[in-house]
């Protein structure tokens, strides 16, 4: 067995001498540029008063699966509700996007699977793991899709509506209609869009004028614009009723608690009436990226290029000594294979701590 723990340390060593070594430390205070709080709800009082009746009515946890004693009215409420945000038939609750994005595309891919160069591990991870022929196009390429879905005639094509990494948006209308030409679903995993951009925040589908339209099975996790936890698959009631009998991430997982469901619903109900704290968030990553010389968002990712991982974490290193968090991006986290920071808004962080920590990023840059 020595010789098992001898190699992942000469594994580990390697990664810290390329600067790719990481570390799950305790957060500190600091002015957040890093996690993905978009619309500060997850202080919100509304959203706390709310977490904490359900906790006081249900305990801690789920107690277990959803089909055995997982499930309360609180997570069937939430169902309904988001599946009318975002215009979808039906939506099933999971413990993380992360098992939503496995469970989807193991139930959807009964063929080959194509998938964005820049789609979220989560999602390559599903192909892999649906035990499908798995390939990638060009990232947000309309001709190299075109090419591969002659080709392979995949029987899901996976995107994200906003990406994770560079913050760029999917051309969700021509995907959409080179799929449904080609026969093929379409999965869009809205992690990055609901709460922050669509009509009421209802995410990149809808503001493609997309929702509820067929071909289409949309993904997201309630951790970041909602400040909550826990995933969703949304689509039409058959995708529900085969979840339900099928789904192994959903059959054999415990229930997201209902505590942090209820925040969820409240910060859904928040997000669905807060247009100005969307203006504000644009506001602020347009800003941010004028300033850092990065792409324009379409939401709130700014990722600016870092040079190396050893630059990128001696930058944000920096950042954090002077009181701001950022994120650090390095291989193979970055789909490019370029590390860069990771800046995203929370428009609950203060106008003028805001302003003071992009300039503390910008004089801390390489």
């Amino acid at each position: 067995m020595n010789a098992v723990w001898d190699r992942l340390a000469r594994k580990a060593d390697l990664r810290a001498k390329a600067g790719l070594a990481r570390t799950a430390a305790p957060r500190t205070d600091a002015i957040d540029l890093a996690g993905n709080d978009y619309l500060g709800l997850s202080r919100h009082p509304d959203v706390l008063a709310a977490a904490a009746a359900a906790l006081a009515e249900h305990g801690l946890g789920a107690s277990g699966s959803r089909l055995v004693r997982g499930t309360t009215g609180v997570h069937e409420a939430f169902e309904a509700d988001f599946a009318r945000h975002t215009g979808a038939a039906t939506a099933v609750l999971y413990s993380s996007g992360y098992l939503a994005n496995l469970g989807a595309v193991a139930a959807l891919a009964s063929g080959p699977v194509l998938l964005d160069a820049h789609a979220h591990a989560s999602l390559h991870d599903a192909a892999r793991l649906a035990g499908r022929r798995a390939e990638t196009f060009a990232h947000n390429d309309l001709d190299d899709l075109e090419r591969r879905l002659r080709d392979l005639k995949p029987a899901l094509v996976a995107v994200e509506s906003v990406y994770s990494v560079l913050g760029d948006a999917a051309p969700l209308a021509d995907l959409h209609a080179l799929t449904s030409a080609h026969g093929a679903l379409l999965l869009v995993d809205e992690a990055h869009a609901i709460g922050t951009i669509g009509p009421h925040g209802a995410g990149g589908v809808a503001a493609a004028g997309l929702a509820g339209q067929p071909g289409i099975v949309l993904t997201a996790t309630l951790s970041k614009a909602l400040g909550a936890a826990g995933g969703v698959v949304a689509g039409p009631a058959v995708l529900r009723r085969h979840l339900h009998d099928t789904g192994r991430t959903f059959i054999y997982d415990t229930a997201p608690p209902p505590a942090v469901i209820a925040g969820a619903a409240a910060a859904l109900r928040i997000a669905r009436e807060s247009d100005g704290a969307r203006t504000e968030l644009a506001r602020r990553a347009a800003l941010a990226a004028k300033l850092l010389d990065a792409p324009a968002p379409a939401a709130g990712v700014c990722s600016p290029p870092a040079g190396d991982a050893r630059a990128a974490t001696a930058w944000a290193a920096r950042c954090a000594a002077q009181g701001v968090a950022v994120g650090c991006f390095r291989p193979p986290s970055t789909p490019d294979h370029r590390s860069r920071l990771r800046i995203t808004v929370n428009t609950g962080v203060p106008a003028a701590e805001f302003a003071h920590a992009l300039d503390t990023v910008l004089e801390a840059r390489p």
